[in-house]
Parts: structure tokens; C-alpha cells; sequence
């Protein structure tokens, strides 16, 4: 019989898991903090939309085990959020005031996303506004729009986590009907990363390059060429935005700008009245 999961090899970490089109399994006791979460966010009016591995089966039919439920919502909504969740009973903290805040009940918890943890990208209200509808655990809600979605992904490629398998999913699973020019204003001046996930797509599905429109290919490359062609010789490095630790040194020990800190101190925080 067929199952998400195979063995898995050696070099292999022990939670990876193949994808699959297989609904994993939830504890009863994970699915009802997911839905009392969602309950209380309506409830109160909170704008928010719900992104991760649930957004992502929206778009592409692939189901993975979560061990979270990543709620996106503006930095302003955050505190609000926070204290509606604290008042039924959850058990609320502020991880990062730049981007993450969580709230628990026993072993299972939410992610509620503010942006980037870099700090290149921060959700505002039209992110709400450009969702779409959605069931999520029996509750009427609405995931992110895909182009909001990819954006988020962008910066996902940290040594541990590469989340470029996702966005290739999702330029596939949408045969590639995004509305190209939101996802050039997302990106802003990190087009380059922008272009080597739609490579990475490219290489994965060559018979599917057309699903990239071919202007924005034309646009990409002909920014890259001008780049390479008239290289700004006082650009700041930007490694730190890709992986902290991979380029500690570069910060450290070469003395290379840190635009992550920059980026970080220059982002709107998370406050709430009740949460440490």
C-alpha cells in the first residue's frame, strides 16, 4: 500500500518527508488548537491569512506534515492578535519582535509571521486584502494569495532550510497564472534571488519554462546583464540577508557591511500589552 513516507536514508535528517499528495495525520488535540486559533482571530476581526504548508496544498495538491499553523498579519495586528489569543487561554510570546510571536496550548502552537526574519519584506494590510478564500480545519479562512506566498519563500534559503522545491511548486501547480508584476514589486531590489528561484524552476521543469512569461525572462536577464556589465563597485555585501552564520565571518572577521541588522533595526516590532 502506498504511503507518504518511505524508509528514509541515513544521510537523510529523520523528519524529512517525501512529497506527497497523502493528508498526513493530525493529533485531534493539534487539529482543535488550529481550529479554536481561527475561531478566535475571526471572532475578533484580526487581519490575517494563513500561509505555510496550508497555503501551499491550496496551490499545489501537496500535503506534508506541519508541526505549526503560520498565521501571516500586519505588525499593527499582531499585538491585537496576541491579546485575543492570551485572553482564551493560550499561552502567548513575543520570539521575535521583528517577525515571530507564538502562542502554545500543551505540546502545539502557532506562528504568528509579521515579515521576514531578514526584515526584507513586511506584511501590510494589502496581503490581507489579496488572500483567498479557504477551508482550514472545518473553519472558513483564507490563505495567502500565491504571490505573497512565493515572496515569502524567497528568502527561505538558509544551509538547513531551502524552500526553492516550494516556490518551483507553486510556479507548476499554477501553471505559472500569477500576476508576475506583484511578485517584481514583492521581490523590490532582491530581483536577483527572484531570478535564480525561477532558474531553479526552470531546471526542474524545462518542458514548463513558458509558464514564466517570456518578458519577465527578457526583464531578469537584461537587469543581470546590465549588472554584469556595469558592476556597482560600492554595493554593500549582502550575504548576511542570505544566512547569518553562513557569512558570520564576512561580518566579523572581514569587516563586510551587515545589512541584516540594518534591515532588522529598521523593521516595525511587535508589541503587546499582556505578552513578555
Amino acid at each position: 500500500m502506498p504511503t507518504p513516507q518511505d524508509k528514509i536514508p541515513a544521510d537523510i535528517p529523520e523528519n524529512a518527508i517525501k512529497t506527497s499528495s497523502f493528508p498526513p495525520e493530525m493529533a485531534p488535540e493539534q487539529e482543535l488548537l488550529y481550529r479554536d486559533v481561527l475561531l478566535a482571530l475571526e471572532e475578533h476581526h484580526v487581519p490575517y491569512a494563513v500561509a505555510g504548508a496550508f497555503a501551499l496544498r491550496e496551490y499545489t495538491g501537496i500535503c506534508r506534515m506541519t508541526k505549526d499553523l503560520d498565521i501571516f498579519l500586519p505588525p499593527e495586528a499582531a499585538g491585537n492578535a496576541l491579546n485575543v489569543l492570551q485572553a482564551a487561554g493560550f499561552e502567548c510570546e513575543i520570539t521575535d519582535p521583528v517577525w515571530l510571536a507564538k502562542a502554545h496550548r500543551n505540546d502545539f502552537f502557532v506562528d504568528l509571521i509579521t515579515g521576514m526574519s531578514n526584515a526584507t519584506l513586511v506584511v501590510d494590510q494589502c496581503w490581507i486584502k489579496r488572500a483567498r478564500p479557504a477551508q482550514i480545519v472545518g473553519v472558513n479562512t483564507r490563505v495567502l494569495a500565491p504571490e505573497e506566498l512565493l515572496a515569502s519563500k524567497l528568502f527561505v534559503i538558509r544551509r538547513e532550510r531551502f524552500d526553492g522545491a516550494d516556490i518551483a511548486h507553486i510556479v507548476y501547480g499554477t501553471q505559472g497564472k500569477l500576476q508576475w508584476d506583484r511578485v517584481l514589486q514583492l521581490t523590490g531590489g532582491h530581483w536577483e534571488i527572484l531570478l535564480w528561484m525561477l532558474l531553479f524552476f526552470r531546471y526542474n521543469y524545462p518542458a514548463q519554462t513558458s509558464y514564466v512569461p517570456r518578458w519577465l525572462w527578457h526583464d531578469l536577464l537584461q537587469r543581470l546583464n546590465e549588472a554584469v556589465e556595469h558592476p556597482e563597485t560600492n554595493a554593500p555585501f549582502r550575504g548576511s540577508l542570505v544566512d547569518d552564520y553562513m557569512f558570520a565571518i564576512d561580518v566579523n572577521e572581514w569587516k563586510m557591511a551587515d545589512l541584516l541588522q540594518q534591515y532588522r533595526s529598521q523593521s516595525p516590532k511587535i508589541e503587546a500589552s499582556r505578552c513578555p
